[in-house]
């Protein structure tokens, strides 16, 4: 299976235990921050602030812990300085592999982001090294079991949607990357909740990786989104269900 779909499936899976809930608020909590301080606290006028808020708010986070980030981004409250980066390379079995992390200390995540590479067999490349393999395009994902498909399918398209896809758990709305926030606007307007929204980078090939190398290139996955400064990782991996069950997904 192709990397982009079922790092999001095994991501949700992940994200069951309690310890890894907390680790998501953590990367929200930074999310609200930066998007505060970069467009201002007013969520109305900030559609990137306002995202964050709905995506912390579906994870059940505390409006207080909301409250707080926005006031530590918009320098209300003293807080932590953050800094946004894209760190690009080749996982095992050569994968590409994009990472985005918002950093207190961007040369102590490089450094240990680049350990995690190599202690399992990829390695940390140069700026566009990979980053040429993936497209941007807006993703907006919503519960199928508490909206229909057919009508989550009619909203999304009347909203501006480009086109859905359902695995019976959530439904992936896919929109034009400048046209995420509108269209997640519309269905929010036509009483259509959303989990999570994103523009993220979708690989245009992809590479397979099997055997040894599949375990891997797996453990590379975990490390980096377990690790608190990634934001997010995006990867061309092509893993059989077969291989992906046996080492663990």
């Amino acid at each position: 299976m192709a990397g982009h779909s079922k790092w999001k499936q095994i991501k949700h899976k992940k994200a069951a235990t309690d310890a890894k809930r907390g680790a998501k608020f953590t990367k929200l909590i930074k999310e609200i921050t930066v998007a505060a301080r970069s467009g201002g606290g007013d969520p109305a006028g900030n559609p990137r602030l306002r995202t964050a808020i709905e995506t912390a708010k579906a994870a059940n986070m505390p409006n207080e812990n909301i409250e707080r980030a926005i006031k530590k981004g918009t320098g209300e409250l003293e807080g932590v300085s953050y800094e946004e980066a894209t760190y690009e390379g080749y996982g095992p079995g050569g994968a590409a592999i994009m990472i985005e992390v918002t950093s207190d200390n961007l040369n102590r995540t490089v450094a240990e982001i680049r350990h995690i590479f190599s202690k399992h067999g990829g390695n940390l490349g140069e700026p566009n090294s990979v980053a040429w393999l993936f497209t941007k395009q807006g993703e907006i994902e919503v519960d199928a079991t508490r909206f229909p498909e057919e009508v989550t399918m009619e909203a999304a398209l009347e909203a501006g949607a480009e086109d859905m896809q359902s695995d019976g758990e959530r439904h992936l709305i896919i929109t034009a990357a400048a046209e995420l926030h509108a269209v997640r606007d519309r269905l929010a307007a036509a009483n259509i909740e959303s989990l999570e929204a994103q523009v993220a980078l979708v690989p245009q090939t992809s590479t397979r990786v099997d055997g040894k190398d599949a375990e891997q290139l797996i453990k590379v996955m975990d490390l980096l989104d377990d690790h608190d400064d990634v934001s997010r990782i995006f990867s061309n991996f092509d893993i059989d269900a077969e291989t992906l069950s046996a080492v663990g997904g």
